[in-house]
């Protein structure tokens, strides 16, 4: 897969994350990647997390910034740029 394909596809669910991961250009896509793997990974933290009676509203409020974060770096894929997010952008979980 070219760059901009695997970019894109790590935002497209956690399935295609593991594509893009194992398939596509690790070492130019890993600012994307590791991107959207936080993303993917908050929103199981928050999944779990709206479980719990009270916490459960705020968990269901941080997944919706969470959503509006996601369409910000699917965005950011399609268009090519490495911007990074608000708030969890310099959160590096893949060296």
């Amino acid at each position: 897969m070219t760059k901009k394909t695997t970019d894109i596809v790590a935002y497209i669910t956690w399935i295609g994350w593991i594509v893009a991961f194992f398939a596509g250009t690790k070492q130019e896509s890993k600012f994307h990647l590791n991107q959207a793997l936080v993303i993917w990974l908050s929103y199981i933290v928050l999944g779990i997390l709206a479980y719990i009676p009270i916490v459960g509203i705020v968990a269901g409020i941080l997944s919706l910034v969470m959503f509006v974060f996601w369409i910000m770096g699917l965005v950011s894929a399609c268009q090519g740029n490495e911007k990074e997010l608000p708030l969890i952008g310099s959160i590096k979980i893949l060296k």
